[in-house]
């Protein structure tokens, strides 16, 4: 049998999703998306490079991960659906917490909630064959999926920074691989939860963007530790935002 995807012709578009889960597909990759018209109260929130012959995978904060062929994407000229047309999404549910073409089975991402605790997944365990998703992060009522981030090849170190603004770096080894859980915690909190996470290479130090600008901080010896500690203040001249990227 032939998918009906073979029959996809493999065309570049830009996958547009406002805060509000509109989305919509633009033809070609789009550098700049600023300009691009959102209904009214809504504005941009993802933007993805992609082709007609990509499958997405939509993160929610719930803790499921959906697919989402870019070819069942309405088309630029509109201003997109809502994801619930398009799955079995909650209308009431906060927007993705991030939106990825899924590309490589093996490429392994950090999935971390707002408590702070997380664990590392391989792409092709969360793949869903239907509108209903894969749940892959258990949470409680108060719980939800915060960070997606990806691992690169060599990342053998973690950064996590909680709302306390506390810093704190450990081995990647630390954190176990699962296909689904509540995970481990990351880092320890008196107050609040967690802000950012990260995978780093330690031999090139922590970088991290303050604006426009990328910093880096070679010595890093004082904030290294191990996994569920609390960490301490981050650098001078670290992000306000208490983020590693401004995304």
């Amino acid at each position: 049998d032939v998918s009906p995807e073979a029959f996809v012709e493999k065309e570049p578009v830009t996958v547009v999703c406002s805060k509000k889960g509109w989305i919509r597909a633009l033809k070609g990759h789009v550098q700049d998306t600023s300009d691009i018209k959102h209904r009214q109260g809504d504005e941009g929130r993802f933007s993805i490079n992609a082709y007609t012959t990509d499958k997405l995978l939509v993160i929610s904060p719930n803790g499921r991960v959906y697919t989402l062929g870019v070819d069942k994407l309405p088309g630029g000229r509109s201003q997109g659906e809502p994801l619930g047309l398009l799955l079995n999404w909650d209308p009431g549910a906060p927007p993705p917490v991030d939106i990825v073409p899924h590309r490589s089975p093996d490429q392994r991402w950090i999935i971390a909630s707002n408590i702070g605790r997380g664990f590392v997944i391989q792409e092709k365990e969360m793949v869903a064959q239907t509108r209903n998703g894969r749940q892959v992060m258990n949470l409680n009522d108060s719980e939800q999926v915060l960070r997606f981030r990806p691992l690169s090849e060599g990342d053998d170190h973690v950064a996590v920074i909680g709302e306390n603004r506390k810093l704190l770096l450990f081995p990647l080894d630390q954190l176990p691989e699962m296909s689904r859980g509540r995970g481990v915690l990351l880092q320890r909190y008196r107050d609040g939860g967690l802000s950012d996470i990260k995978a780093f290479k330690l031999g090139e130090g922590l970088t991290w963007q303050r604006g426009p600008q990328t910093r880096c901080e070679k010595d890093i010896l004082p904030w290294l530790g191990n996994r569920a500690q609390s960490g301490r203040l981050p650098p001078s001249g670290f992000s306000r935002t208490n983020k590693f990227t401004d995304f």
